[in-house]
């Protein structure tokens, strides 16, 4: 290893470790994340995508440990039908337009799947469902992760702009912005009711990952792939359940929930890291155009509907 690669991979360390501390936001942790990625490359590129995952996984888990299980219901069941409305009309959408854009059926249905229920981790539950090649998944993923990126710093100033209340931004957020990961950030940003009714019903869609793979393991029979399902929503109800029934453990949960926050903007440097030249060249003008389409589609449709009811 020379010399170089020793400090670019120091610096991107030295960096991670600004992103626990309490003064970083998410947005800028994203930031932070792309601008080093663009500048130096990233060092760490074969492990990203792996420690990205794993760290999201554990940090929402541990945000479990600041939410009552009752008031996540309540916000479950106010967002359940809103969900399944969603999810259908941003899926159909999507496989219209991508036929019209004529772009690769399988890109379609991917950007499709990550826009309707839960960006990154949608597209890598049905990719090997309907036996996507490397480039059609490449350019999925890099579409979502960019306007991802952009939701998260542009949805907390939409929703001050608006004077929208907690329970509508939570609600909005979880609907219209692709990754549990921003989902997070921007509701973190906009405040703690926000955070809770966003992160429960993000959580609830990503369910849906689960019945829509079925769908597409159907409608394209040549995979013989098993559904991935995300286990580590059991174990945030578990922490839920754990906070509200077990009033004694309420001092180390508040600790496990700083870390778990401090976890999640970590997780967007990752992100951001991720956003490599090489990921930016994949992304074409089709993909992206029909990736805009349905994230304007179902930012503006759900926001309407939210505004304009008794939500």
């Amino acid at each position: 290893m020379d010399r170089t690669d020793l400090l670019k991979k120091l610096m991107f360390l030295l960096a991670g470790a600004a992103c626990l501390s309490p003064w970083i936001e998410p947005p800028a942790a994203l930031f932070l994340g792309i601008v080093l990625s663009q500048v130096m490359g990233h060092p760490y590129e074969k492990q990203n995508n792996k420690a990205t995952g794993l760290l999201l996984k554990i940090s929402v888990v541990g945000l479990g440990f600041g939410m009552n299980a009752f008031e996540a219901a309540k916000a479950g069941k106010q967002g359940i039908l809103f969900t399944v409305a969603s999810i259908s009309l941003t899926l159909i959408a999507g496989l219209i337009a991508g036929s019209l854009m004529h772009v690769n059926k399988k890109t379609s249905v991917l950007i499709s799947s990550g826009t309707a229920i839960c960006g990154g981790s949608a597209i890598a539950a049905v990719a090997p469902v309907i036996g996507a090649k490397e480039n059609e998944i490449s350019v999925s993923l890099a579409t979502v992760f960019i306007l991802n990126s952009v939701a998260l710093i542009l949805f907390p100033m939409i929703g001050t702009w608006l004077h929208l209340s907690q329970s509508q931004f939570g609600l909005w957020a979880a609907i219209a912005i692709h990754d549990t990961s921003s989902v997070v950030g921007a509701a973190h940003k906009f405040g703690a009711e926000a955070l809770q009714i966003a992160t429960t019903v993000k959580l609830e869609r990503a369910l849906w990952i689960i019945p829509v793979s079925f769908i597409m393991a159907l409608a394209f029979k040549s995979s013989k792939n098993k559904v991935k399902i995300p286990w580590f929503i059991l174990f945030f109800v578990i922490a839920m359940m754990a906070n509200t029934f077990f009033p004694f453990l309420h001092s180390a949960d508040q600790i496990i929930v700083i870390l778990a926050k401090r976890g999640l903007t970590l997780t967007l440097f990752l992100i951001g890291a991720g956003l490599t030249r090489e990921a930016l060249k994949t992304v074409s003008f089709r993909p992206m155009l029909l990736g805009v389409f349905l994230w304007a589609l179902i930012s503006v449709s759900s926001l309407f509907v939210i505004v304009h009811s008794i939500l």
